[in-house]
């Protein structure tokens, strides 16, 4: 009698079509990881937190050169800037350029700026600025008090965070178009516009000699240093502009400030397309740590 295997006529359920896919080899996937990730840091970069060097002693000792920053580039489109904060802007066609040093054309150079900005570690613009928000559009502003002190609104402020040695000469009597003086005559802000200063006023080029800024140059808020990581640290706003505002209502209530247009292209289609391209980043890795499980 011959013996029946369980197993005849057993026919395996066929695999549905589309369902199984042919897994991409590691040495294909991890060169697409890498470009996912590229424009992922493109995207934020553009529209979210930049990476910007400090390329002059304007700012010391509250930022030194060489140091890397980085700026929250939608923080003015929810609120107005605020005394004491840190801002990066691009300068009018009145403002002398701090750093004129020649850079190569070339499109290896060109290649290696271009990355360079994206980790922070290439050179800014020539028009671009980093400065401390000092008056908003209706502040009188002025230096100086019997006390040497600039005065914002007939109010003398302690700043604190200017290193001795690192002021202006008050001695020496103001000169139009130059910042060397300490002394500069009142400025009433203009509506629309801020009075911006660098922390180390012997050397900065500012809204003393060069004007006011338009509020809309604002590129972002400086609001970390992040390299060298000796130096790491929030860049908050002083306590003496805090207790300043909270003394002293703002004299911009007559004078409103233009918050820049919103783009609606922005949140309808970066921001969804953000989202798409973590959602894939993460998809991928996913699935190559699932296929190194079952390998192992």
């Amino acid at each position: 009698m011959r013996s029946v295997d369980p197993m005849e006529g057993y026919r395996p359920a066929r695999r549905r079509r589309g369902v199984v896919r042919k897994e991409m080899p590691l040495w294909q996937e991890l060169p697409l990881l890498l470009v996912v990730a590229f424009c992922l840091a493109v995207l934020i970069r553009t529209f979210l937190v930049q990476a910007f060097y400090i390329p002059s002693g304007s700012m010391q000792s509250t930022l030194e050169i060489k140091d890397r920053v980085l700026v929250n580039k939608v923080v003015y489109d929810m609120r107005d800037p605020l005394r004491g904060e840190i801002v990066v802007f691009r300068g009018t066609d009145d403002w002398a350029p701090e750093v004129t040093e020649e850079v190569s054309n070339t499109f290896l150079a060109k290649l290696g700026r271009t990355v360079g900005d994206l980790v922070g570690v290439s050179r800014p613009g020539e028009r671009d600025f980093i400065k401390r928000v000092i008056g908003l559009p209706g502040d009188k502003v002025a230096c100086c008090d019997s006390g040497g002190r600039i005065t914002v609104n007939g109010v003398g402020i302690d700043e604190a965070y200017i290193a001795d040695g690192f002021n202006s000469d008050l001695s020496q009597p103001p000169i139009a178009g130059q910042c060397t003086s300490r002394r500069f005559n009142e400025v009433t802000v203009p509506a629309g516009q801020m009075f911006v200063m660098g922390d180390h006023r012997k050397v900065s080029q500012d809204a003393r000699c060069q004007g006011p800024v338009p509020i809309e140059n604002i590129i972002g808020r400086a609001f970390v240093v992040v390299w060298p990581s000796e130096h790491f640290t929030s860049l908050d706003v002083p306590d003496v502009w805090k207790q300043f505002a909270e003394q002293y209502p703002s004299a911009a209530a007559a004078h409103p400030i233009p918050m820049r247009e919103e783009n609606p292209a922005v949140a309808a289609n970066v921001f969804p397309l953000l989202f798409g391209v973590v959602l894939s980043a993460r998809s991928g890795m996913s699935s190559w740590r699932r296929r190194r499980r079952l390998r192992a």
